[in-house]
């Protein structure tokens, strides 16, 4: 360390890990004062329940619950912060060809059970009949009221595929605002970060091998965001064939093919909803989909264990 960087050798990265949005958080603070760094991420905690208060469906007073309670009824009037991340998760629907969709939230959990029980897939007719009601068209949004209506009565929302990214992003933004230079919001694996290590160096992230778990290869992401997406937590394996608990909105099946999607852009919120379309749509399309989007960068990896990345990114 050079004599002129000695003021950093008293920061220290402060962490705090917590249950919330029905996820693990661990936010850290790079400062050279505990008190002051726990303040702020006190401050962070409050704006992540803030958060999970208007977008939880396990909460009936929620805005997201009173939508889906008038699906096929009447539109409802919510803050324009919902209406905002309604908003942008539609443009992300119509970019991914509704790989990525919002209303997944009527489809009945009992269809699939990813575990070891699970030994046949559902039948595909009973699957289709499952997802009718899926489809990112039928939310209609009137910019001047402020109001979402879902079409068809039994619809539901949910924001299970970006809800963790956005809070992240919003935690961040409350830190940078309060002073705080350095630092991670770690999302249940969908983190951004800002400045620097302690000692000066970038923050890096490990991505995951998905058998083993461990690290195979590091990425320098300060100022970045990464979201992965993977069947190595959930899955069942039918015929020799492994199924991820991720369902393709189309068909209502479960996608294979693919073990892990890791996106990396400037939002949390934007990697966190890319991951899981990427698995969705497949290694091909998925990756010319990436390449065409700026800023963004992607590595998948498929069933036997091969590498794939878009056309903007190394590996070391």
């Amino acid at each position: 360390m050079h004599p002129a960087d000695s003021s950093l050798s008293l920061e220290t990265a402060h962490k705090k890990v917590l249950r919330l949005m029905g996820n693990r958080f661990e936010i850290t603070v790079v400062h050279n004062d505990a008190s002051w760094a726990n303040e702020r991420i006190d401050e962070a905690v409050t704006e992540i329940s803030r958060i999970e208060k208007l977008l939880t469906t396990f909460n009936e007073e929620s805005q997201t619950a009173l939508i889906n309670r008038n699906a096929g009824i009447t539109p409802v009037k919510v803050d324009r912060e919902v209406f905002d991340l309604v908003y942008r998760s539609l443009k992300i629907s119509k970019l991914t060809q509704g790989a990525f969709d919002i209303t997944y939230g009527s489809v009945d959990k009992s269809l699939w059970n990813f575990d070891a029980s699970m030994t046949a897939l559902p039948d595909k007719e009973t699957a289709r009949q499952m997802v009718r009601l899926i489809n990112w068209r039928n939310v209609i949004l009137d910019e001047a009221n402020c109001t979402v209506f879902l079409k068809e009565k039994g619809m539901r929302i949910g924001f299970g595929g970006i809800g963790k990214g956005y809070a992240a992003d919003k935690a961040k933004e409350i830190l940078m605002r309060n002073g705080v230079q350095s630092g991670v919001v770690n999302a249940a694996g969908d983190l951004i970060t800002w400045g620097g290590q302690p000692n000066g160096s970038p923050w890096t992230v490990g991505i995951a091998d998905p058998d083993t778990k461990h690290p195979f290869s590091y990425l320098n992401i300060s100022n970045m965001a990464v979201a992965t997406s993977g069947n190595y937590e959930k899955f069942a394996i039918i015929d020799g064939k492994r199924y991820s608990h991720t369902i393709d909105p189309k068909t209502g099946m479960p996608v294979s093919g693919i073990k892990s999607v890791t996106i990396i852009c400037s939002s949390a919120e934007l990697a966190d909803a890319m991951a899981t379309p990427v698995m969705v749509m497949g290694i091909r399309a998925g990756l010319n989909m990436i390449n065409q989007l700026h800023g963004v960068a992607c590595i998948i990896i498929d069933d036997d264990n091969k590498m794939y990345t878009t056309h903007n990114i190394k590996i070391s």
